[in-house]
């Protein structure tokens, strides 16, 4: 009998044709989460598509634990999308805290607006309404379509995208910005069966979170590891463009942080005075001061004053 073929790390989606590959992954990568996924909020029934929905826009590059007591707090005070959009997009961003990245609140009310005028308040379940909501991309509509709905879209995070270059490209980690050869891989990767392909999608985002992570990954724990081409190959080292690190001191996005800081924590406009004390840098205070005023997450008044935005 001829062993089958494994796939070209040059083209694997077109090797995964007639291939059992993709079954070989499903079950045993299910049948773990099953028995190891974490009790989360945004997966219980009750959360709903609009809890799914704003734990999607949360999760953006933000760990679950600093999520976690944030969203609690946002459901509770906005239990769906028209409880949001009745609040002015500044309640949005003072709510947001410190999950960092703000103009995800932004475009979150955005979003719970567009949802309570064109959708009567349900969070639509057409994937193409979903992708014409503001704020909504290409991830974040297969994501809500996915985990709320059940529906059968591949669902590509960076979790699962290191999943899928390591399992089967046979490479330490996925390029930098997700590829048309990674779409490809993930779409033909889908089982057929609409439930199955949400539960793949589930499964393979927690096996990237828990397991397979960026470093230190615990490949003894891993229910693939036997069919895993990067392992099979001797774990060869990353050879691509080199790994973003992400910097947080010192930058604008620190003196961003701040800024907002100051005025989250204020319920009246904050004088020009007040924000000057967060930061020594004059320069560098002013163009981050000039950022959130472009990007929408602050309304500059009269008189040297700021506030958050009430429109």
């Amino acid at each position: 009998m001829t062993a089958p073929t494994k796939p070209s790390p040059d083209n694997p989606a077109n090797a995964l044709s007639g291939s059992p590959l993709g079954e070989n992954l499903h079950s045993p990568v299910i049948d773990w989460f099953d028995e190891n996924a974490r009790d989360l909020p945004w997966r219980r029934p009750e959360a709903g598509p609009w809890g799914v929905m704003v734990s999607e826009f949360m999760l953006q590059q933000t760990p679950v634990n600093r999520v976690l007591p944030i969203y609690e707090q946002w459901l509770a005070r906005w239990p769906r999308p028209a409880d949001l959009a009745k609040e002015a997009p500044g309640e949005a961003v003072r709510a947001w805290g410190r999950l960092g990245y703000p103009r995800r609140a932004l475009r979150l009310h955005g979003a719970a607006v567009a949802i309570a005028e064109r959708h009567g308040g349900d969070v639509p379940t057409d994937h193409a309404q979903l992708l014409a909501l503001p704020g909504i991309g290409e991830y974040t509509a297969a994501a809500v379509a996915s985990f709320a709905y059940g529906q059968r879209h591949p669902v590509l995070d960076t979790n699962v995208r290191r999943v899928l270059a390591r399992a089967v490209t046979g490479t330490q980690y996925p390029p930098n910005a997700t590829t048309a050869a990674e779409r490809k891989l993930a779409r033909a990767l889908l089982p057929e069966d609409e439930r199955t392909a949400a539960r793949w999608a589930a499964a393979s985002m927690e096996l990237g979170a828990l397991v397979c992570t960026a470093k230190n990954e615990s490949c003894h724990r891993c229910p693939i590891t036997a069919q895993c081409a990067w392992r099979l190959a001797g774990k060869p080292e990353h050879e691509g463009p080199p790994r973003r690190g992400q910097t947080y001191a010192g930058t604008d996005r620190q003196v961003r942080g701040k800024l907002l800081a100051v005025l989250r924590e204020a319920h009246v406009p904050v004088p020009q005075a007040d924000l000057d004390r967060v930061w020594h840098e004059p320069v560098q205070r002013a163009r981050a001061l000039d950022g959130l005023v472009a990007d929408g997450l602050v309304e500059p008044l009269p008189g040297g004053m700021y506030r958050l935005p009430l429109s």
